[in-house]
């Protein structure tokens, strides 16, 4: 039984792991995922640990420079800590009591980081150095800040410190300056854009050469300059490199610094070898824009982040070598939150024109469906055709995809298409494609998943007024047989706008609401049975109930009240007052969740219809606008202690908020939930690759599996090969003076035979008479006991003593035979 109290919001995966700086370290990668910090493995992309300690967004991580095992992070909440990621320990926490926007580390710096925090003002950033105390407690405060520069940029990609001097550089909008622990400052001032015409000068980011005094800057208009000899504001050079037609996002040196890597919205990776424009190579169709980018100490790896949460570890010679795929943000989510009834996947918006879908359990993606199936121009003023809605139906079989593009009012471009699931290939493939469904923007759309129907069906509504329902027919010709979708019933009220649209449990009722009112719809007939008329504001939420409740509907409005009707007297049931955002039923029992937005945050209510009283109520589930949530069954049923808490047993409420962070309710940290297959793989991948491995290793790993094999054979125990005389004779003699193959092959086939001295059940006929067992029965210990005894006494057959069969356990299998199990099948 789960405790109580042991409940809580957390994150649930999902969380951009791009979004700030990582740290790429050979074998394994960093990256800042929401109040965490993820290490992935390279070789194998799964997440070995999740460090979790910091109560505010992680902004910054490095590795301690002193100890390559151990990692630094920083975050909002003032703290920076020390961690131990092969074990996934926190080592220290040093609190400084300012919020931290960045982190860097340096080898010659003992004890010491530079981090980038507020000044007085809150738009007002500073560089600091934070001298690091020794202290054997677990939790330091410092008090040592020397102040090194202010009215800088917050970005991470603003400063570059130099590797073998002590010297750094930093950008501020159209000037760079670099600082010398000797020399006076030097400051460099590019044209303003104003005095130069589609100039686009302001520097995007810097990196350090790690062996020579030169300076990489990126900057707005896809220009690369590299600056030399800046210790003189007199005697300074630049050369240009230009390829990227927009900004430049990222810059990286290799670690011989023969190479400079560049990465734009172009979402190609350029590599500028030797610093010459000539000598340039390209890794094209990464997917999205290339925001940051690192170099593995070895210098045999390249990683890649991406706007689409996503990191590509690519090799030396550019090739890409694995993918971490997270949750896909997208602009924008449209289709909402569905379950995949076919993988449990979460199913919303992802790339540009595709449907992402997402396992929750290894908090990675499983694959993308292209929808809209054209090739996306990265363009901001450019109207891209939206993917707006989507329903799986008939458990998983049939998806419906909506999608719009629309420049003017009066130019609204609207496709519809059903997809079929193809077992063959599992996955998805277009069947039917309807243009302009509707005249107007579809507003909702719904299948109906009773068992009993016979015919698919779906429903459309759309601000035109009318709800259609597209049934599946046959469209077979001479040449195929095929099936399609075609519309079988238009139906409308009063021409008002129809907003919502669902079925009930069994079918038998359709209800649309238009506007202000809720019209209930016979399936077989499409006659139009009652309506339910509430002058509270548009309907925005419409849903039947389940199980024992499936006679009440219920419906949320814009004006912020929650009504319940009952559809055998056709009256309201009850009301309150909630400002319903998200509604969602539980596919396994009777209970709906409610999320209301309120002035403080959004708060949580589940309730049954049948009882207006709620179930549990959780207050500032998050400080966000809640925008979508659903319920996924769970994989092994929980037992919650408390009656408050049980509608948490057979299915997990999970909800996305406003800047798209995935959040659930839960009773375990995200550390618990890894398998520990992943925590294994991350202990035998922190293993030396020495000689000494390579030849002890794999000794140990094969008395491993020999130790393996022995503990699995001791239950089965074999017949042993040692004393066969065939087995002995081919091991043993010369190969030159062996008979043929063929002369041997029956006698070494024989003596892996077993050898039978009673007959097994299936040589005893099955009409034996039932009086010959029942008056065998008294003797049956008697000769199993001398049977026992003779075969003991002959030592030809001790090897076969456990193959033999007694009487009475020859009698039990002709028993077991005769007994019906035809009842499987029905299962």
């Amino acid at each position: 039984m789960v405790e109580e109290e042991s409940i809580r919001v957390v994150h649930c995966g999902g969380d951009s792991i791009t979004y700030f700086s990582f740290y790429f370290f050979s074998r394994y990668i960093f990256c800042v995922s929401g109040d965490f910090v993820k290490v992935y493995s390279t070789a194998t992309e799964e997440c070995m640990h999740i460090l979790h300690g910091h109560r505010n967004l992680v902004t910054g991580i490095q590795l301690n420079p002193n100890n390559p095992l151990q990692l630094y992070s920083c975050s909002f909440d003032g703290t920076i800590k020390l961690w131990d990621y092969l074990d996934g320990i926190l080592i220290k926490t040093f609190i400084v009591g300012h919020k931290l926007h960045a982190l860097f580390t340096l080898a010659h710096a003992e004890d010491s980081v530079y981090v980038i925090t507020n000044k007085e003002k809150p738009d007002v950033f500073q560089l600091v150095s934070v001298k690091l105390p020794k202290s054997s407690s677990q939790e330091i405060e410092t008090k040592e800040l020397s102040f090194v520069l202010d009215y800088i940029n917050q970005s991470p990609k603003c400063i570059a410190f130099g590797n073998e001097v002590n010297w750094f550089c930093w950008f501020f909008d159209l000037y760079i300056e670099f600082l010398f622990p000797i020399f006076p400052p030097t400051r460099f001032t590019l044209s303003s854009s104003r005095n130069k015409k589609h100039s686009k000068n302001n520097f995007t980011c810097v990196a350090c050469h790690p062996k020579e005094d030169c300076i990489a800057s990126g900057h707005m208009d896809g220009k690369i300059r590299l600056w030399r000899n800046f210790d003189d504001d007199k005697k300074y050079t630049y050369t240009c490199l230009h390829w990227h037609h927009d900004m430049v996002m990222d810059l990286a040196f290799s670690v011989t610094g023969t190479s400079l890597l560049s990465g734009g919205r172009e979402c190609v990776l350029v590599e500028w070898r030797d610093a010459a424009e000539k000598n340039k190579e390209f890794l094209p169709r990464l997917g999205s824009t290339i925001e940051h980018i690192s170099v593995s100490p070895a210098g045999d790896l390249f990683c890649t982040s991406h706007s689409d949460n996503k990191i590509i570890v690519i090799h030396r010679n550019l090739d890409a070598s694995a993918v971490i795929q997270g949750l896909v943000k997208d602009r924008s989510i449209f289709t909402g939150l569905m379950i995949d009834p076919r993988t449990k996947a979460l199913v919303l918006n992802g790339k540009p024109g595709h449907l992402q879908f997402y396992s929750l359990q290894s908090d990675k993606q499983l694959y993308n469906l292209d929808i809209i199936q054209q090739e996306y121009i990265n363009d901001d003023g450019l109207i891209q055709i939206e993917l707006t809605k989507a329903a799986f139906g008939c458990y998983g079989n049939w998806l419906a995809t909506v999608e719009q593009r629309q420049e003017k009012e009066t130019e609204l471009e609207l496709q519809m298409k059903l997809w079929m699931y193809n077992k063959k290939t599992q996955g998805f493939v277009l069947n039917t494609k309807i243009s302009m469904p509707h005249d107007d923007h579809i507003t909702a759309l719904c299948f109906c998943n009773a068992e009993k129907s016979e015919i698919p069906t779906l429903v459309t509504a759309s601000k035109d007024g009318y709800f259609k329902v597209w049934i599946l027919t046959d469209d077979s010709d001479i040449y195929k047989k095929a099936v399609g979708w075609t519309c079988d019933f238009v139906g409308s009220y009063h021409k008002y706008q129809a907003t919502n649209c669902c079925f009930s449990e069994d079918g038998s009722l359709l209800a649309v609401s238009f506007e202000e009112i809720v019209t209930i719809w016979d399936s077989e007939t499409w006659e139009l049975k009652c309506t339910f008329c509430q002058r509270a504001g548009k309907i925005r939420h419409l849903c039947f109930g389940k199980f024992t409740c499936s006679k009440y509907l219920l419906g949320g409005t814009e004006d912020g009240i929650l009504c319940c009707w009952n559809l055998l007297s056709c009256t309201l049931e009850w009301s309150a007052k909630l400002n319903i955002r998200v509604m969602e039923p539980d596919p396994y029992s009777e209970n709906f969740a409610a999320v209301s937005q309120s002035s403080e945050g959004s708060d949580l209510y589940v309730f049954k219809p049948s009882e207006p009283r709620p179930l549990y109520i959780q207050k500032n589930i998050s400080r966000e606008e809640v925008q979508w949530g659903v319920f996924v069954p769970r994989d092994v049923p929980e037992l919650f202690s408390s009656e408050a808490h049980q509608w948490l047993n057979r299915s997990q409420f999970y909800f996305l908020t406003k800047s798209q962070s995935l959040l659930t309710f839960s009773t375990k940290s995200p550390e618990e939930k890894l398998t520990p297959t992943s925590k294994q793989l991350l202990t035998e991948e922190s293993l030396p690759t020495t000689p000494f491995y390579f030849i002890l290793g794999k000794h140990r790993q094969q008395q491993d599996e020999k130790l393996n094999e022995t503990l699995e054979n001791e239950l089965v125990p074999l017949p042993l090969t040692e004393n066969i005389p065939a087995v002995n004779e081919l091991l043993h003699t010369p190969a030159h003076v062996l008979p043929s193959a063929s002369f041997l092959c029956s006698m070494f086939i024989n003596s892996l035979l077993l050898s039978k001295e009673t007959k097994s059940a299936e040589e005893i006929p099955d009409d034996v008479d039932m009086e010959e067992e029942k008056e065998s029965d008294d003797s049956d210990e008697e000769n199993d006991f001398t049977e026992k005894a003779q075969v003991t006494n002959d030592p030809r057959l001790e090897e076969d003593i456990i193959h033999q069969l007694s009487k009475s356990e020859e009698k039990e299998l002709r028993k077991l035979r005769k007994v019906d199990y035809s009842w499987i099948a029905a299962l």
